[in-house]
């Protein structure tokens, strides 16, 4: 498959139907939404109404809090009014957040995941097939429904389901039993070849799968600008973030495999203290250059290309052009991204 080129959507509602349209206009393949802090179909559904070409979908929805039913429901109802181009990425999140802050109860997330992911295509089968309800998993059943509840068939059923994944287990059942995975940001290029892409393509080959059509999106931060001075500011955002995740516990194997579980420790103790600030200054400039593409808007193909090449399907680009020579840049940089040889062809 081409290397497809990818972008954020944004959450701001009055914003998405001018930037969808621009986003389609300059060449991007697809745009995505995630779940931060506002819900992330909503500016779906706007980029659906704006767009003809574009594929879109969430990068990513947290799964737990909503059950299959409601995310089955969502994804069919966008399925639909966009003609198929909708795609569902799900992600876990960590214990804390979904017990404080989602209220839902901890199970273990890779078992969960499967069992959720399982029975939402099991959903999709009897609306689209008219099989009769007989799904009991570990964690979720669907066993009942009638005509009055069931949305019936659409004209694409199959719905690209991928799932975010740190660790293998997850990255395993992305290959698996999903069409693919989006890689989290958080992850060094050195973590992705030896540990997460092994793990893809081991759950593909366990389901008889074709490697090359496995979907690889995402991973590492793209620090980039116009200018030498808008990548220096654009890298110390990135530096903030990286201090951020690198405090999670749950995402320590990453800090790990580079020798810096010392310093995952302490940035997880300053974060429980509140010191969100003196954070950053524990991200070196050898960390950022591990868990980062870094370069001007000219310099980002090449760049993009020694880090991507090979191993992704789906790489992300965001550049927001502030005139029409601007625009013809990007859309520029954009063509040249989508001749990065993708799975199967380095």
């Amino acid at each position: 498959m081409p290397m497809s080129v990818s972008t954020g959507i944004g959450t701001d509602l009055r914003e998405i139907p001018e930037k969808a349209r621009l986003y389609e206009r300059l060449g991007y393949d697809a745009v995505a939404c995630g779940e931060t802090q506002h819900n992330p179909f909503l500016p779906l559904t706007l980029v659906a109404e704006h767009t003809e070409r574009m594929h879109f979908g969430t990068s990513v929805a947290i799964a737990f809090p909503r059950v299959p039913h409601i995310s089955a429901n969502i994804a069919w109802d966008l399925a639909r009014y966009s003609g198929g181009r909708f795609f569902l990425g799900l992600g876990t999140q960590v214990k804390g957040h979904n017990e404080r802050r989602f209220s839902v109860p901890w199970q273990p997330p890779g078992p969960h995941l499967r069992d959720y992911i399982n029975c939402m295509r099991a959903i999709w089968d009897s609306w689209q097939n008219g099989t009769k309800p007989n799904y009991e998993g570990e964690y979720y059943q669907y066993k009942l429904t009638s005509p009055f509840f069931n949305p019936g068939p659409i004209e694409h059923p199959n719905i690209p389901v991928l799932v975010s994944a740190v660790n293998p287990f997850n990255a395993r059942l992305a290959g698996e039993v999903c069409d693919g995975i989006a890689i989290h940001g958080f992850s060094t290029f050195k973590y992705i070849k030896e540990v997460l892409i092994p793990a893809v393509h081991e759950g593909a080959r366990r389901a008889g799968k074709d490697l090359s059509q496995v979907q690889v999106r995402g991973g590492g931060f793209i620090v980039t600008g116009k200018t030498e001075e808008e990548v220096a500011k654009a890298k110390e955002r990135s530096r903030r973030q990286i201090s951020f995740y690198a405090s999670t516990r749950s995402y320590s194997n990453v800090m790990k495999i580079h020798g810096w579980a010392d310093e995952a420790a302490q940035l997880h103790r300053m974060s429980v203290e509140g010191k969100w600030d003196d954070m950053v200054g524990l991200i070196t400039d050898d960390m950022m250059e591990e868990f980062c593409v870094i370069g001007t808007w000219d310099e980002l193909p090449t760049r993009m290309k020694e880090k991507y090449a090979g191993i992704n399907t789906t790489i992300s680009f965001s550049a927001e052009p502030k005139n029409p020579d601007e625009e013809a840049q990007i859309a520029d940089i954009i063509s040249e991204l989508k001749k990065i040889p993708t799975v199967g062809e380095v």
